[in-house]
C-alpha cells in the first residue's frame, strides 16, 4: 500500500505529460547536440551533403554505362568528365559573354541615370539640381565610411578561397567513391547495425529514392525557370542576361529566398539598362512565371515526393538559414524530406514472409509405393548432432562418428 501511494497522487493524464515531456527534451538534446557537431564540422559537412545531392543527380548516368557493361571506374570517370565538361563550358560562355557585354551595360546605366535624373527636376517633384548633388554626396561619404569594413573583407577573401578549394575537392572526391562504391559502402555501413540492418536498409533505400527524386525534379525545375527567364531578358535586350539566366537558375534551387534573391539583381539590371518601363514588364512577367511553377511545375515534379505543406517549406528554410547560413537553407528541404520519409520505415515492422507450400507426404511420390524412410540429412538439410556423437570418430584424433562398443555390435547382429 505504501508502494502506490506516490503515483496515486499524481494524476494520470499529468503523468503521461510528464513521460512525453521528459522525451521530448532528451530528443532535443540530442538535437542540439548533433546540430552543434554539424556546425563545428562545417567545413566537412558541407561539402558531402553537396556531394550526395550530386551523385543524386548524377547516378543515373553512371548507372546507365554500367549497364552497357561498362565497368565501374569507367563509367564513373566517364561520368564525373561529363559534368565538369558541361559546368566548365557553361562558365566559359558566360564569361565571355560577360566580359562583351559590361562596358554596354556600364553605358546603359550612365544612360538611364541621366534620364532620370531630368526626370527628377522636370518632372512633377521638381528636385533642385543643388539637392540631386547632395544626395549623391551623401551616398559617396557613406561609401567611404564603409571602406575599412569592404578591404577587410576582401582581405579575408583570399582565406576563404582556401577553404572553398579545399571543399571543392573533398566534394569531388566524395562524389566519385560514392559514384563507384556506393552499394558496397552501404553494405559496409548496414553491418554496424545488427538486427535493425533490415530496417535501416528499407528507410535508407526509401530516403536515397526521394533524394534523387527531389534533385532530379528540382534541377528540372530550374532548368526551365532560367530558360525562360533567359528568353525573357534576351529579348528585351539586357546587358548580361546569360550570366543572369544562369544565376536564376542556381538561386532556383533555394525555395521562396532564391528566386526573391535572384528577381531583385535582375529587375535592377534591366532597370538600370532600360528603364522602369522594362523593369516592370520583367517583374509582371517574373511573377506569373513564378506562379505556373508553384502551381504546375513544383506539385507535378517535386510535390509528390515531398508532400510538403508550402508552411512547413518555409519553417524549414528558417531554421537551415538560422544554423547553415545560405548553404543550410539550400539543403534543409531535402534533409527534412528525406528525415520524413526515411522514419516510417524505420518504426514499422519488417513485411512478414508468404507461407511455405505443404510439401509431399512420403508415401505419395512415384508409383504409389511407400517410399523407404531416409535420415533426415540425406536431403542436404542441416541435422543438428546428438550429444553423443560429438568429439568421438572412427579414426582416432579426428572428430566424426561414435565407436561403438563389441556389446552394441553383438546387439545388431542380433537383431
Amino acid at each position: 500500500m505504501l508502494k502506490d501511494r506516490p503515483t496515486k497522487l499524481v494524476p494520470p493524464v499529468l503523468a503521461k505529460m510528464a513521460a512525453w515531456s521528459a522525451c521530448l527534451i532528451l530528443v532535443g538534446v540530442v538535437a542540439y547536440s548533433f546540430a552543434l557537431a554539424i556546425a563545428r564540422l562545417s567545413f566537412v559537412a558541407l561539402p558531402v551533403a553537396i556531394a550526395l545531392l550530386l551523385t543524386a543527380l548524377l547516378f543515373p548516368l553512371t548507372s546507365s554505362l554500367r549497364q552497357t557493361g561498362m565497368r565501374p571506374i569507367y563509367a564513373t570517370w566517364l561520368t564525373m568528365l561529363t559534368a565538369l565538361a558541361v559546368l566548365g563550358g557553361t562558365g566559359w560562355l558566360i564569361g565571355a559573354r560577360a566580359t562583351d557585354e559590361f562596358p554596354n551595360l556600364v553605358q546603359q546605366v550612365q544612360a538611364t541615370s541621366r534620364e532620370v535624373q531630368n526626370w527628377l527636376i522636370t518632372g512633377p517633384l521638381h528636385l533642385q539640381q543643388a539637392q540631386l548633388a547632395r544626395y549623391v554626396d551623401e551616398i559617396a561619404t557613406m561609401i567611404n565610411a564603409q571602406r575599412t569594413a569592404i578591404t577587410g573583407t576582401v582581405l579575408s577573401a583570399g582565406a576563404v578561397a582556401v577553404e572553398v578549394l579545399a571543399s571543392l575537392v573533398l566534394m569531388l572526391f566524395v562524389t566519385f567513391f560514392l559514384l563507384k562504391d556506393g552499394d558496397r559502402i552501404w553494405g559496409w555501413f548496414l553491418k554496424g547495425f545488427g538486427a535493425m540492418a533490415p530496417r535501416v536498409d528499407r528507410a535508407g533505400r526509401v530516403a536515397w529514392t526521394t533524394l534523387s527524386h527531389y534533385v532530379q525534379g528540382t534541377v528540372a525545375v530550374a532548368a526551365v525557370h532560367g530558360l525562360v527567364m533567359g528568353i525573357v531578358l534576351a529579348g528585351m535586350g539586357v546587358p548580361l542576361w546569360a550570366p543572369l539566366a544562369v544565376l536564376i537558375f542556381f538561386a532556383s534551387f533555394i525555395p521562396i529566398v532564391g528566386i526573391f534573391f535572384a528577381g531583385t539583381v535582375a529587375t535592377l539590371v534591366t532597370l538600370g539598362a532600360k528603364g522602369i518601363v522594362y523593369a516592370l514588364i520583367f517583374v509582371g512577367i517574373l511573377l506569373v512565371e513564378q506562379q505556373l511553377e508553384n502551381h504546375v511545375l513544383q506539385p507535378l515534379i517535386v510535390g509528390r515526393v515531398l508532400n510538403f505543406h508550402p508552411l512547413a517549406i518555409v519553417i524549414v528554410l528558417a531554421v537551415g538559414g538560422i544554423l547553415g547560413g545560405i548553404a543550410g537553407a539550400a539543403v534543409a528541404v531535402p534533409v527534412a524530406a528525406v528525415i520524413y520519409r526515411a522514419l516510417p520505415e524505420l518504426r514499422n515492422e519488417p513485411p512478414a514472409l508468404p507461407p511455405a507450400p505443404p510439401s509431399e507426404p512420403p508415401g505419395e511420390a512415384g508409383s504409389g509405393s511407400p517410399a523407404p524412410s531416409e535420415p533426415s540429412g540425406a536431403s542436404g538439410a542441416s541435422v543438428p548432432a546428438r550429444s553423443d556423437e560429438l568429439g568421438r570418430s572412427d579414426e582416432p584424433g579426428r572428430p566424426g562418428r561414435p565407436e561403438r562398443s563389441q556389446g552394441a555390435e553383438a546387439d545388431t547382429a542380433t537383431e
